[in-house]
């Protein structure tokens, strides 16, 4: 079997070519490698970039043998479905120059900030990464946290090119925050005073460097376990850096200035990538509709046997259920243009079929009670006041997810033959939150469901107050409990 290095001997020189050093990039996991860097390789493909990444590793464990030993060259698995057919497409991705241990390999790490050519900084460092540490130290080699670390990074490029304002750079963070910028401008000025640097430099991160917040949005696997000696016998090739996703790719940059959309043109390469003053509706319309229709339909799939998103996608009931919430009741309160918001609405229905991805639909039951208050009531509120009615299959989601966090949701009738007899499955939430359901359970259904609706710690507002909620949602909460979710969902569509 070849290595990984001689098949990119074997690709076009326009693949392998050296280039400048443009992009630096905080993290080295698998959705950087198969979002970012897949993006700027197919960028420098077409001609519309030319620049390579430099990888910078943020963590004081683990380490970059694999990156090493493969000259930082992978593979990128994009498996799913795009327009109705099942696609597996492979790409070697070469565009990663070198790779640097900012803990191991401090010395290059900061040499990285003299770079004349270097543009732009893309992170990924967790949710919990763009944090502000007061106990950070600027004499540490490195700083602990990611925004101190960029912080001493920026403040060491600003003293090698004497404040040249043309040096700034664009940073391009995209972890799963929203404002993800304005969080990380935010946490770097706090560093600034922290540390007492000059106003000087405080003015240039100011105004020459610009800080733009982000939406991204591709589902990446990783490494596949358990598929990876078959791929890489159909590869030709070992791979230990194998990165496995599905091919459905968006980034949306918010960039007021207009310089991250002049000098890091993605979109002309016909990459998934919208430049935008304002990120804010793009941002909606994921939450609403993607996230959304987990949300609304996940649990009673669960409650009627499915274990996965694609079992749901497969039985009718639910699939109509899906796609009469999400058409009918969700896609009218994007504030989007209607044909934009249905277009997105079908790439969610094809990534839900997607026949490589085991989502498990009690992994996406975590924190069901927060997830609802935020992803579904507010398309709940606004169909009401564009319709003047309740919107019936949102609202029956609530009373699904009543019948899901508590024992009348684990009945028999309800349950494949694989699961145990008396149904019990994990219910994962907050102490609060359990505590609730666990002293809520043995309630009848009226009382059960004014219970919850008074929950305002839950749903920040008491939703009996929505004109004939509390109503409806009892009578389907009902329903369930009487004939199970299925029959109940059945008359809920016959309507």
């Amino acid at each position: 079997m070849e290595t990984i290095s001689s098949i990119r001997q074997a690709l076009p020189e326009n693949r392998t070519k050296q280039r400048p050093i443009r992009v630096l990039q905080f993290g080295e996991g698998n959705f950087l490698r198969a979002f970012v860097d897949d993006f700027i390789d197919i960028a420098n493909e077409q001609g519309v970039f030319d620049g390579n990444a430099a990888i910078i590793k943020p963590i004081p464990f683990g380490n970059l043998n694999a990156f090493h030993a493969q000259e930082n060259t992978y593979t990128v698995c994009l498996r799913g479905k795009i327009d109705g057919r099942v696609t597996d497409e492979r790409r070697v991705i070469t565009c990663v120059e070198k790779t640097v241990d900012a803990y191991g390999e401090y010395t290059d790490f900061m040499a990285l900030a003299e770079l004349e050519t270097l543009r732009f900084i893309v992170s990924n460092t967790t949710e919990a990464g763009i944090a502000f540490d007061p106990s950070d130290d600027f004499s540490a080699e490195p700083p602990k946290s990611y925004p101190g670390k960029l912080t001493k990074f920026l403040h060491a490029r600003w003293q090698h090119f004497n404040g040249d304002s043309s040096r700034g750079l664009i940073l391009l963070p995209v972890e799963l925050i929203e404002d993800n910028g304005g969080k990380l401008l935010s946490c770097v000025r706090q560093y600034i005073q922290l540390w007492n640097l000059p106003e000087d430099f405080a003015r240039w991160v100011e105004n020459d460097c610009v800080f733009c917040s982000t939406l991204v949005d591709r589902i990446v696997t990783g490494y596949p376990k358990t598929k990876a000696e078959s791929i890489c016998r159909e590869l030709g090739y070992e791979d230990a850096l194998l990165d496995v996703a599905e091919p459905f790719g968006l980034w949306v940059i918010e960039d007021a200035t207009g310089r991250a959309k002049e000098e890091f043109p993605l979109d002309q390469a016909g990459l998934p990538v919208i430049f935008t003053e304002d990120q804010r509706p793009y941002r909606e319309r994921k939450v609403r509709i993607l996230n959304g229709t987990h949300t609304s339909t996940v649990l009673a799939g669960y409650l009627m046997g499915h274990d996965i998103v694609a079992q749901c996608m497969e039985d009718p009931l639910l699939r109509r259920f899906m796609e009469t919430a999400v058409l009918e009741e969700i896609v009218p309160t994007v504030p989007l243009p209607r044909k934009e918001a249905e277009a997105f609405a079908a790439s969610v229905f094809e990534r839900f079929e997607n026949p490589f991805v085991k989502h498990a639909l009690l992994s996406i039951s975590l924190n069901s009670v927060s997830k609802w208050k935020t992803r579904i009531l507010p398309s709940l509120k606004d169909s009401l006041k564009q319709t003047g009615r309740l919107p019936k299959c949102l609202t029956f989601s609530f009373a699904a997810l009543l019948s899901f966090y508590t024992a009348h949701g684990r009945q028999e009738h309800a349950l494949t033959g694989s699961r145990p007899k008396d149904g019990a499955y994990p219910i994962q939430d907050t102490v609060e939150v359990l505590d609730f359901f666990e002293k809520a359970d043995n309630q009848d259904a009226a009382a059960y469901v004014q219970a919850a609706c008074a929950q305002t710690a839950f749903w920040g507002e008491d939703l009996s107050a929505i004109p004939g909620f509390a109503e409806a949602v009892t009578g389907y909460l009902t329903e369930i409990r009487k004939d199970g979710m299925e029959t109940a969902l059945g008359k809920l569509l016959a309507e």
